[in-house]
């Protein structure tokens, strides 16, 4: 069943509308988008929820817990301030970002996977949207590995073999490139990151009333893969496509994401009245949106939000997301808090690794 809380099936569009074309768990859908230029998000948009009570006693929690689910609910897309992850760590990284996509193609393309989707990827060589043009980007991506996990990497021997099997066989994405530290940096803001997520997944149980730990076991070998983004600026040269994409509009696959993106604007948001609005850069802040899996499991009561990025400025522009997701193995329907007589469960259940390989197995564009 497709998310249709988001999404509307729709054949033709008002002249002010145009059709966008997105994938979906079920197939390919459409909505009717806005054609008026995107403007800034306003703070009812993507409202910035203070995390410090994440750190705090259990009535801090829940006050957390209710601004969290009032925003994924809402809008799907929120910031994130005093959320934990230190700028050092942050800023180091993205340094080891800008170090890596200066070097030569020729050698950034021998850190391209031939066994899976990871490691390096050239500009227009992915097309997330099939409707719009290829992602003006390059991009550096891994996977979760316990290795790279406090929670495990000091105790290998003792991760299932079933996890060790499911991991892609592609540690050549980490061959040595020239640039000092690259890994143990990059290490360094991912390992926070997958700290944080796994805090907020717990906030996110609470708004939900369940048991703050409910989710903990779903988190032990998660999903949780991290790129490093980049999206070279235009200079002085003129943009021959204006309708031109960094990376094309879609919801997201798993349970949350967690973005940091330099100063230069480029994500744009689709709000409640289908128009386009742009999430600026907020210094200290990271933004936060909710994935396909989630809303299913809360049966469309927390919002997958559509969104893009155009990048059609001067200056070079480098984000770095973090996507999480429970562990690939776990079957799992609406959650019990999500349903009740009048809201009987929308979905059956699933693993989250079967519905993304649907998503991705659908072809470039639905037959007519």
């Amino acid at each position: 069943m497709a998310p249709s809380a988001i999404m509307t099936k729709s054949a033709s569009a008002p002249s002010e509308f145009k059709s966008l074309l997105l994938r979906t768990y079920d197939g390919f859908t459409t909505r009717n988008v806005s054609t008026a230029p995107a403007r800034d998000c306003t703070t009812d948009e993507v409202p910035i929820i203070d995390l410090s009570g994440m750190f705090g006693d259990l009535n801090a929690r829940k006050k957390v817990a209710s601004k969290v689910l009032n925003a994924a609910k809402t809008n799907g897309f929120f910031y994130i301030k005093n959320h934990g992850i230190p700028q050092e760590a942050t800023l180091a990284a993205h340094q080891k970002a800008k170090e890596f996509f200066k070097l030569p193609v020729s050698e950034k393309g021998k850190l391209t996977s031939d066994v899976s989707s990871y490691g390096y990827h050239g500009l227009y060589t992915r097309q997330v949207n099939p409707s719009q043009s290829k992602d003006r980007k390059e991009n550096f991506s891994f996977h979760y590995d316990p290795g790279f996990d406090p929670a495990h990497k000091s105790h290998l021997a003792t991760v299932p073999q079933h996890v060790k099997d499911h991991l892609p066989k592609d540690s050549m994405i980490w061959a040595p490139n020239g640039i000092p530290e690259f890994k143990e940096t990059i290490l360094g803001h991912y390992e926070q990151c997958l700290a944080t997520a796994r805090r907020l997944i717990r906030i996110i149980a609470l708004g939900l009333d369940l048991p703050e730990d409910y989710f903990d076991r779903l988190t032990s070998y998660p999903g949780a893969d991290f790129a490093l983004v980049f999206y070279p600026g235009h200079g002085e040269d003129k943009i021959e496509d204006p309708e031109e994409v960094g990376l094309g509009a879609h919801t997201d696959l798993q349970i949350l994401t967690l973005l940091w993106q330099d100063e230069n604007k480029g994500l744009q948001v689709l709000n409640n009245n289908h128009e386009w609005v742009f999430a600026p850069s907020i210094p200290g802040t990271l933004v936060v949106n909710i994935g396909d899996f989630l809303m299913r499991l809360t049966n469309n009561q927390l919002k997958s939000t559509v969104h893009r990025v155009i990048q059609h400025g001067k200056t070079d522009r480098y984000s770095m997301p973090f996507f999480f997701g429970f562990n690939f193995d776990e079957k799992l329907g609406v959650l019990p808090t999500c349903v009740d007589e009048n809201n009987p469960p929308k979905y059956e259940p699933a693993t989250c690794g079967e519905l993304i390989a649907k998503r991705l197995a659908l072809g470039a564009k639905p037959s007519s």
